[in-house]
């Protein structure tokens, strides 16, 4: 059989911010998948690389008086020392501000020009003449035109009207506190649409995308014409300048995905690999994994892209969902928005690389990091099932050694190496959960087995020796199996197991076959239980880093209330009951390609009374998360007229705006239609 060659990529983080742990469940899913395919003796390699271009960095390297390439330099450091602080391993990481992604951005610019998809359009936008750069919508603030709601974003109000930003009153811009000027400049955009058949073909066939990917794009943007893609930025921009565009960048989402290629071209001229072999060969498996926050990128811009150019598809795009805390958004002031250096700090890695895998599945499923279930599921189940056995086993085997022949063990080492077939298809399927679950159970098999025998008793027995020895030899079998199997979560248990037996794991074949015949060197602890105290010293660090003041806040992160959002003045009981509040189910959730804060919502009040709201929660949430989602609803709203059609009642949410926006929900058991008393 042929071995199968895989290239392997990661979204590419942000140049702009430090790795935290709503990232690195990501990162670590993807090395563990890799690992694993390396074990099974497959070709992988595993690239990334900074994302370096934007309005973004631009505007932090000029705060910070510096040059943008020393902020790169400074935070890709940053990020490799994390990476590596969590065993991950990348072939190569680099940065889409090399020269190796820049050639590719070239050519497959170049692709595109000469299919004919690339049109002009004159794009009016407000111009900060202090900064000297336009301004993104997040980067004014004014009066709504509309109903006069003050300090609100250059989009849409917290009332819900949509503008653009050249129609706010008393426009400033938050880079510099001036009034910005109208200005037009020309951009360049991608006709996707020409591609329309392609992607429907490539998305809905069952082979590239989980399933409710397919049907999210399905219904969402391939029923109707796509929309053009605005593809550049006028200068200044930090970025690369488009060749036959002189004053245009490429906007920062042309060039991420395509530093997967230049980051691939440049190991493949580090290491004498012919780059051809690895994206423009059907023998290369291509796999991307990425949040589901940008799905709309790599599974409708990113293959039209490789398309018109020439360059391998991927063969699947493995997309996970977010991470919560507790049952809540990561938050900066519960201490619970933790950066990976933080954590390395205070706690094993580890410990996060098993919570996430037991976690892990191949659906598109919000994780929640639960920090009670999290020490005493590593407790029980490594500390307790896993690493306790070879503590034990070990120490009584060091002076006899290992069998030289197997011994009877009433088939468990058979068992679990026929395990080994569902655990290596659920390590595939990237349903690691279903995978620790079967560790697990053999786990509980082998530490039954070595309960029963009591092999402690006999280890003053002289004329028991050799039963001592047989049965060491088999929890020691059985306690390899399993680390071999964990061997992609937990890489360093895989070196000790190793060092330990004197028989490096290098093959997942390794646990068909029993380890004889070799001593047993001195055990040192593989792993200790989880100290509480240093979980709550790692939350309180992350909250204390939060407290120090910063030099441009975006939102107040306190639990009080904002100062410039003071009581409302009082009403009376009558009044307050003229709101009716109600109970509704979330139907349908999609966004609306031109709005940057809303998203359309068809809510269901029970008995067939259905409304069609506009909510403006876009920043917070996606489509996906809201569906089947019981809400809140002020129903008896007067309808209000819309640039996108008429918003029929209000979800209520609370938050300061931005990623910080909650929707308030009933507690279990409510019902579509009941009153909110």
């Amino acid at each position: 059989m042929t071995q199968r060659q895989i290239l392997v990529t990661s979204a590419l983080p942000y140049a702009n911010g430090h790795i935290h742990l709503g990232h690195l469940v990501e990162y670590l899913q993807t090395d563990i998948w890799v690992r694993f395919q390396r074990l099974r003796g497959r070709r992988c390699i595993y690239i990334c690389a900074d994302d370096t271009h934007g309005t973004a960095i631009m505007i932090r390297a000029k705060s910070e008086g510096i040059p943008e390439t020393e902020l790169l330099a400074r935070m890709q450091k940053a990020h490799v020392d994390d990476f590596a602080g969590f065993d991950i391993e990348f072939d190569n990481y680099g940065s889409t501000n090399s020269p190796e992604t820049r050639a590719v951005c070239e050519e497959i610019w170049a692709a595109i020009r000469k299919a004919g998809l690339v049109h002009e359009k004159e794009v009016t936008q407000l111009y900060d003449v202090e900064a000297g750069t336009f301004l993104a919508d997040r980067f004014v603030k004014g009066t709504c035109p509309y109903c006069g709601l003050q300090n609100q974003y250059g989009d849409s109000c917290d009332n819900g009207h949509t503008y653009s930003p050249a129609d706010l009153k008393d426009p400033v811009s938050t880079l510099s506190g001036t009034v910005p000027e109208v200005r037009s400049a020309t951009h360049l955009f991608i006709e996707i649409e020409r591609l329309h058949d392609f992607l429907a073909e490539w998305t809905q066939s069952g082979e590239h995308l989980q399933p409710e990917v397919a049907n999210y794009l399905k219904g969402h943007f391939l029923h109707e014409p796509l929309r053009d893609w605005d593809i550049s930025r006028p200068a200044p921009y930090f970025g690369f300048e488009i060749p036959d565009s002189p004053g245009n960048y490429w906007y920062v989402w042309f060039d991420a995905p395509i530093g997967y290629i230049g980051s691939t071209r440049a190991w493949c001229n580090r290491t004498g690999e012919n780059f051809d072999d690895w994206w423009r060969s059907d023998k290369t498996e291509i796999h991307h994994f990425i949040g589901k926050d940008i799905t709309y990128f790599h599974t409708l811009f990113w293959p039209a892209m490789l398309k018109t150019a020439g360059f391998s598809l991927p063969k699947k795009v493995h997309i996970h969902g977010f991470l919560t805390v507790d049952g809540e958004k990561m938050s900066k002031s519960k201490g619970t928005f933790i950066q990976a250096s933080t954590y390395l700090k205070h706690l094993d890695p580890s410990y996060l690389r098993y919570y996430y895998a037991s976690k892990l599945s191949p659906r598109v499923d919000d994780l929640d990091l639960n920090l009670d279930e999290f020490a005493n599921k590593v407790d029980a189940d490594l500390v307790n099932n896993v690493v306790n056995l070879a503590s034990r086993a070990a120490k009584l085997a060091q002076k006899t050694g290992l069998s030289e022949t197997y011994p009877d063990d009433g088939g468990l080492f058979e068992q679990a190496a026929a395990d080994g077939n569902q655990i290596a298809a659920a390590y595939e399927a990237c349903d690691y959960n279903r995978a620790m679950r079967a560790i697990l159970a053999a786990g509980d098999r082998a530490n039954q087995f070595f309960n029963d025998k009591a092999p402690w008793e006999l280890r003053k027995v002289p004329d028991q020796q050799d039963e001592l020895r047989d049965i060491c030899t088999i929890a020691l079998n059985l306690f390899r199996q399993l680390a071999i199997y964990l061997a992609p979560v937990l890489p360093r248990l895989a070196k000790q197991t190793g060092d330990l037996l004197n028989d490096p794991i290098t093959s997942w074949d390794q646990a068909n076959k029993p380890l004889l015949g070799t001593q047993v060197n001195n055990f040192t602890h593989m792993m200790t239980r989880v100290d509480r105290e240093k979980v709550k010293a790692m939350v309180e660090e992350s909250r204390q880093a939060d407290a120090a003041p910063s030099a441009a806040p975006q939102h107040d992160d306190s639990d009080e209330p904002l100062k410039a959002e003071p009581l409302a003045s009082e009403i009376s009981f009558d009044e307050f009951m003229k709101v009716d509040l109600r109970v509704a189910r979330v139907l349908e959730a999609k966004h609306i390609p031109e709005a940057n804060k809303l998203l359309q919502l068809t809510v269901s009040f029970g008995g067939g009374e259905t409304r069609n709201v506009f909510a403006g929660i876009k920043s917070a949430y996606d489509p996906e998360q809201l569906v089947g989602r019981l809400v809140i609803c002020a129903a008896n709203l007067a309808p209000r007229k819309m640039k996108f059609g008429v918003s029929e009642g209000m979800i209520l949410a609370s938050g300061s705006g931005g990623k910080e926006i909650y929707v308030l929900s009933p507690d279990e058991g409510a019902k579509p239609g009941q009153r909110v008393h």
